[in-house]
């Protein structure tokens, strides 16, 4: 039997193209023999629909679609499909009125429904909020082969491979007990850094402690905040891995299973990115490219300060759109250095974008005869500093109302989790590009860049990642030498306000993606008085990041979805015990840091 998986990349809502994008790979696959082809978790709606699930008009269109793609599809082809189905005993007995759901369609009719048994509550999942989780084992038979059926996190809850226990049940272990012939799994699993290679040893593990044939179709394409990177996988009953889609793109995989032996052949098995910057950087073009793409935009805007940060953000929108749709403005101010504006430009040339330049230095004079009253008296301090920022993100703001392009924003995560950002200036935007990616990672991805330009350059000028006028060094090489700075006043570098890029990105990853508490980060080395900096700093920026633009997820903590921390908020963790409970001085100064 032929077994074929379809990693598509589905848009939310777009239930008439999603069946279009289903019929499309079934008509491929039954073009090359498939007997059976799978598609990803909740395919037919696009993952994660959220609250659109509450709308019953919704739910119905599903239905009447799916009904609809089981007549169109080629009659010889079995295709289990993602969807939502109701839950019509709820009125009677409680729970949810939905259940995650896989469909079985063969001969014009959906023959077979299965649900998803263990639903996940954690990071940027909520499905509890939406679903009713199945109590059954799922199977069916098909020519004469039982094949368990498995949805997403149903793969994630083997104790022997994570030490625990998530759930009461182990989908995997009940089919692998009634004796199924192999096992596929629907999937819709997000990205972050690394996942892949967690996800393969998961799989491995499964296939080789329950001797059962695995079979993983993930969903590929950006929704919203949220990247799918595809690699589906397949591994034989040893544990072999036996195919492998591509990461980061669509893709039809074939494969044999072979009833004498019981197990699937070897077929192709596609690269991975060779690490983790390539990776990385794979994720946002791809996150970049669908969020302009499925929120209905051609083109996009940056600011460009001549920065590590915007040139990043101005690579990955190249390669995302093409040159011809990136546009950059640079906004010097008296404060700007000469390189600020070269850099900007020899980046520009570089990538092939076009630019404008619009001074602000009128424009803060303006401000400083509008406040002179008010303001007499006082120090030029941060809110005047914040002006500049401020008037930058008008500028950017009117830019992108005149001329209908997204403004992408281009703070890092390492600014934005201690609140080293501006609120309504360079925090403005439709998409925070790389919010969820650490300075050391962002100088790391830029290091990545220009040396693999160069070598595909070198091997040749039609290899390029992306057709750019200089794929030699798209990064200026002084942008990735110089001190980086905000430039909001004479000779500042951001290392007058924090610690070593080295040092922060450290200490915020021992405090954020490894839950230490301040007490922990100072017993591994760091200075205690700069942890506790830090940490108020993370604490009091909450009210900043919950006013920022969507930021595209790349690791397993991101300020997103999955973000869930209060703003009004006083816990910071302390360095020491409290042997006294001191009297609350009732004052917040984030406001101070706008």
């Amino acid at each position: 039997m032929k077994i074929a998986i379809a990693q598509l990349n589905p848009t939310i809502g777009d239930l008439a193209g999603n069946a279009q994008q289903i019929l499309n790979a079934a008509q491929e696959a039954a073009a090359q023999g498939v007997r059976l082809l799978l598609t990803t978790e909740l395919s037919l709606c696009g993952y994660p629909p959220r609250d659109l699930l509450m709308q019953p008009s919704f739910v119905d269109a599903i239905a009447i679609t799916l009904q609809q793609l089981a007549r169109s599809l080629p009659p010889q082809l079995a295709v289990l499909v993602g969807m939502v189905e109701s839950n019509g005993r709820s009125p009677q007995d409680g729970g949810k009125a939905l259940f995650n759901s896989t469909a079985l369609l063969e001969r014009g009719k959906v023959q077979q429904i299965f649900h998803k048994r263990l639903l996940p509550t954690y990071d940027v999942f909520d499905e509890d909020r939406y679903f009713e989780p199945g109590l059954q084992s799922n199977s069916f038979t098909l020519d004469g082969l039982r094949i368990g059926v498995t949805i997403c996190e149903d793969l994630w809850n083997d104790e022997e491979f994570w030490g625990k226990r998530n759930y009461t049940a182990n989908p995997v272990a009940d089919l692998a007990n009634q004796g199924v012939d192999f096992i596929v799994n629907l999937s819709a699993s997000p990205y972050s850094a690394g996942k892949q290679r967690l996800r393969e040893l998961m799989l491995q593990h499964g296939s080789k402690r329950y001797q059962q044939p695995l079979i993983y179709a993930n969903q590929v394409g950006g929704n919203d905040d949220l990247i799918f990177d595809g690699s589906s996988v397949a591994f034989n009953r040893q544990g072999e891995m036996v195919g492998r889609a591509k990461a980061f793109a669509e893709d039809l995989v074939v494969l044999e299973f072979d009833s004498a032996q019981s197990d699937f052949q070897v077929g192709a098995i596609a690269p991975q990115p060779e690490n983790d910057d390539a990776e990385i950087w794979s994720a946002l073009v791809l996150g970049v490219r669908d969020y302009v793409r499925k929120c209905g935009f051609s083109k996009v805007v940056i600011g460009l300060s001549g920065g590590i940060d915007s040139s990043l953000v101005a690579a990955i929108a190249t390669a995302a759109l093409g040159s011809a749709n990136v546009l950059g403005i640079l906004m010097p101010s008296p404060y700007s250095s000469d390189h600020s504006v070269t850099d900007a430009l020899e980046l520009a040339r570089n990538l092939g974008i076009q630019t404008h330049t619009l001074p602000i230095d009128k424009l803060m004079h303006t401000y400083d005869e509008t406040f002179a009253d008010l303001f007499a008296g006082t120090k030029f301090g941060i809110a005047e500093e914040n002006i500049q920022s401020r008037i930058r993100g008008n500028l950017l703001m009117a830019v992108s109302n005149k001329f209908g392009h997204l403004l992408l924003s281009t703070g890092n995560k390492s600014e934005m989790a201690v609140g080293y950002c501006t609120l309504y200036g360079d925090m403005n935007g439709g998409l925070a590009a790389i919010a969820d990616v650490p300075k050391t990672r962002v100088y790391s991805i830029c290091q990545w860049l220009n040396e693999r330009m160069k070598d595909e350059n070198g091997r040749s000028s039609q290899s390029s990642q992306f057709p750019i006028p200089n794929p030699q060094t798209p990064i200026p090489p002084n942008v990735l030498v110089k001190p980086p700075s905000a430039e909001l006043k004479p000779g500042q570098v951001d290392q007058d306000s924090l610690p070593s890029y080295e040092i922060l990105d450290d200490i915020l990853d021992r405090l954020i993606h490894q839950h230490q508490s301040p007490n922990e980060i100072a017993a591994a080395g760091h200075d205690p008085a700069l942890v506790e900096k830090v940490s108020r700093l993370v604490t009091r920026a909450e009210f900043k990041r919950k006013q920022a633009p969507p930021g595209l997820k790349i690791t397993d903590r991101a300020f997103g979805t999955g973000w869930r921390m209060p703003i009004a908020n006083r816990w910071v963790g302390t360095i020491q015990p409290a042997t006294n409970l001191p009297a609350s001085s009732g004052k917040q100064t984030a406001a101070q840091s706008y």
